[in-house]
């Protein structure tokens, strides 16, 4: 009788940004390492920046700007659930939408979450890469409303929203892409006799997912970094924009550098979704039987 017990859509959200943190607790090493790899400006390895992370400042290092990426899910991940449960509604009113509309969806919530979660993504950027800074140059926060704070007192409460155009820009990629490929790859994989519906066809799906994302989003991914984590040298911002941003990337690393982190960023993008809809369904079942 407990499946049939329906869950307020407030639960929902906090549900849904929960297990967006939970899963975090997980991946955050792997979004440090991607970070540390775009803006290293030079050839890099992702077994190199782990080592020189561990060597120079502890396992711990590993997971530097956690709170920030806690305080990121809190934000975008609860914002966009309950922007496309909302969106998706009203859009249910005349019969069930279809697929284009569903991504359309899946776009216009992911923008509205990246815009409002996207003070926590220019904390979390700065705090994955100050280890790799001379102490100097280092900003040192303590944590994610300590970042919030100092940004806003010393550089203007805008600086905040640094970015904000390829962060709702990518969010729009990632989400259009990874909403396509998932639905895609496991109607693919059931047809195949191989799998059913289960915890592995999840896994799979999200893999295969993951790694249609990743190369979609990445460029976008990489301005967005720089542009966060940049400078003012002379009164001048280091970058004019996104399109500034992959221009000099291009011209100065290569090509390929846009797809700079692939690895780690692939790496996290699958076992985050994996593990965001095991945390859902477990804490979806639990308030169902305990709480509704």
């Amino acid at each position: 009788m407990s499946d049939q017990k329906t869950v307020p859509n407030s639960i929902k959200f906090v549900i849904g940004g929960t297990s967006g943190m939970a899963a975090t607790c997980f991946v955050q090493p792997l979004d440090l390492i991607k970070n540390r790899m775009q803006l290293s400006g030079t050839k890099t390895s992702t077994l190199s920046v782990i080592s020189s992370i561990i060597k120079n400042e502890g396992f711990l290092g590993m997971y530097s700007g956690l709170s920030a990426g806690l305080m990121r899910q809190a934000t975008y991940t609860t914002t966009r659930l309950g922007i496309y449960t909302w969106l998706f509604e009203l859009a249910s009113k005349d019969g069930q939408p279809n697929f284009l509309t569903k991504a359309a969806l899946g776009m216009a919530a992911g923008s509205v979450g990246a815009f409002v979660g996207t003070p926590a993504e220019v904390a979390l950027i700065r705090m994955t890469a100050d280890g790799r800074l001379p102490l100097a140059d280092r900003r040192n926060y303590k944590n994610v409303f300590d970042a919030l704070f100092r940004i806003t007192r010393e550089e203007g409460i805008l600086t905040l929203w640094r970015g904000a155009i390829p962060t709702m820009g990518r969010a729009m990629v990632v989400n259009a892409v990874q909403l396509a490929s998932y639905s895609q790859a496991k109607q693919a994989l059931l047809d195949t006799g191989y799998f059913e519906e289960n915890i592995v066809l999840h896994f799979a799906s999200s893999m295969i997912s993951g790694l249609a994302t990743t190369a979609a989003s990445m460029p976008v991914d990489i301005a967005k970094t720089r542009i966060q984590n940049m400078k003012t040298i002379d009164g001048k911002p280091e970058f004019k924009g996104t399109i500034d941003v992959l221009t000099k990337v291009v011209r100065n690393e290569g090509i390929f550098a846009l797809w700079k982190g692939f690895f780690p960023y692939y790496a996290r993008i699958g076992p985050h979704t994996v593990l965001t809809f095991i945390f859902l369904e477990q804490m979806t079942s639990a308030y169902k039987k305990h709480l509704a």
